[in-house]
């Protein structure tokens, strides 16, 4: 992979994961220029960096909700983090949307479940890296707390 091709990569990798530059330089020259191979590498780093961070105290954080446009179900959740700065991002705010929807149209019966379940809007994800994306992004201790799913 020549210098421009290698450039190029970058930029296309961090308008799709918003991560630093570095870091997904890295990964494409470690993955030889593969860039489906780098985004492993960077999902498995990204799940190191997650369990690093999962001891620090969460002080902050967003309440999330989604009413069905029929109005008969509805959905509220909390989305945890260490910072006011993060919980007030967009990205994080889409991450919590996004997880609400889920609910409602999985209807899940606890956190595990949840966490474990392919991501409707993209298979290819599970809900746990929805989270695990933002804590690599962020470098905060993200986490889903209660949530609850109501249906009329």
């Amino acid at each position: 992979m020549d210098q421009k091709q290698l450039v190029e990569s970058v930029k296309k990798l961090r308008v799709e994961l918003g991560l630093g530059m570095m870091e997904i330089k890295s990964a494409l020259e470690e993955a030889n220029g593969d860039e489906t191979k780098a985004k492993q590498i960077l999902k498995e780093k990204g799940f190191a960096k997650a369990e690093k961070k999962a001891e620090r105290e969460i002080k902050a954080g967003r309440v999330m909700t989604y009413a069905h446009t029929t109005g008969r179900i509805g959905v509220m959740l909390e989305l945890l983090c260490e910072t006011d700065f993060v919980a007030s991002n967009e990205e994080f705010i889409e991450v919590g949307k996004n997880i609400c929807l889920q609910v409602a149209a999985m209807n899940p019966e606890n956190e595990e479940e949840l966490l474990a379940m392919e991501f409707i809007k993209d298979p290819s994800v599970k809900i746990k890296d929805l989270i695990v994306g933002l804590v690599a992004k962020f470098g905060e201790n993200i986490r889903l707390g209660k949530f609850a799913r109501f249906e009329v």
